[in-house]
């Protein structure tokens, strides 16, 4: 009987402590990161994402040679995470911990954005809002035009060349990571490459099924929409034309050149006032 008392106390005490455990992380969710889970996309490709917070949902979505991981780094992550939003992030196909297809076709018919909208659906969200930043501007707005659970969006670190199908700019990147053009001018950016441990087929293949969206398919899009860039970011084209193309489009400038902009404090607040705003906003 003794015995039995011993052991149904440390039973019961060990219990207790495992609540304790989950209440405290619970009580800490706001601020601590969520363990990173994978989905599955339309053609099998598994998908890395991360979510962090409580509020409304916000996607936010990386560059070009980037991860989930360099928005972790910035000043919005952590603003929007303890400021009322759920913030998720995810590596694009062919990044990060993503999988990697292997030919230009996997990246093809807007796989990207895809991704995004089949994420959307396993987290189960009728509405969210989005951010993305120079080549994730690009799949936003595509998404602009594809998801109508989209409320608002802010396109950052671009401007109206992407809508040209024949943008000059992508097809240069395409021609220097396959060596098929001239590499010079493109030296700082392959060293990078390389040093990252990056793949070049792996990057070539983006550029070489980069979508465009055009200025019929913009002028079409009914959401309110942010665009915004360093004051010396005209890397992509300028934000003025492409907010002039978007009927409900604001356009803001912060300090900065591309590289920088959105790794202010002041871009940061641009971007959440704007979401704020358009909290709970109704469908296009």
């Amino acid at each position: 009987m003794h015995h039995y008392l011993i052991k149904s106390g440390l039973s019961l005490f060990c219990c207790l402590i495992f609540v304790a455990s989950v209440i405290a992380q619970e009580a800490g969710a706001g601020h601590l990161a969520v363990a990173g889970s994978y989905f599955t996309s339309f053609d099998g490709t598994k998908i890395y994402y991360e979510a962090e917070g409580q509020g409304e949902p916000v996607i936010l979505l990386h560059g070009f040679t980037n991860t989930l991981e360099s928005w972790k780094s910035k000043p919005l992550y952590r603003d929007l995470a303890e400021g009322g939003f759920r913030v998720i992030v995810l590596d694009l196909r062919g990044n990060g911990k993503s999988d990697k297809p292997v030919s230009a076709a996997g990246y093809e018919q807007d796989a990207e954005a895809r991704d995004v909208m089949g994420l959307a659906t396993a987290l189960g969200l009728r509405k969210y809002q989005l951010v993305g930043y120079s080549r994730g501007s690009i799949i936003a707005s595509r998404l602009l035009v594809l998801d109508e659970r989209i409320t608002a969006a802010v396109l950052g670190g671009m401007g109206d060349a992407f809508t040209d199908p024949e943008w000059p700019r992508r097809f240069a990147f395409y021609r220097a990571l396959t060596g098929e053009g001239e590499t010079e001018s493109f030296s700082g950016f392959l060293r990078y490459v390389e040093e990252s441990g990056l793949d070049r087929q792996t990057l070539a293949f983006q550029q070489e099924a980069q979508p465009s969206t055009s200025p019929a398919e913009l002028a079409k899009v009914k959401m309110p929409v942010l665009v915004i860039s360093g004051h010396e970011d005209n890397d992509n084209g300028s934000a003025e034309a492409l907010a002039k193309l978007l009927p409900k489009a604001t356009v803001k400038r912060v300090p900065g050149v591309h590289n920088t902009a959105h790794q202010s404090q002041q871009f940061s607040a641009e971007v959440l006032e704007f979401l704020r705003q358009h909290k709970n906003a109704g469908t296009r």
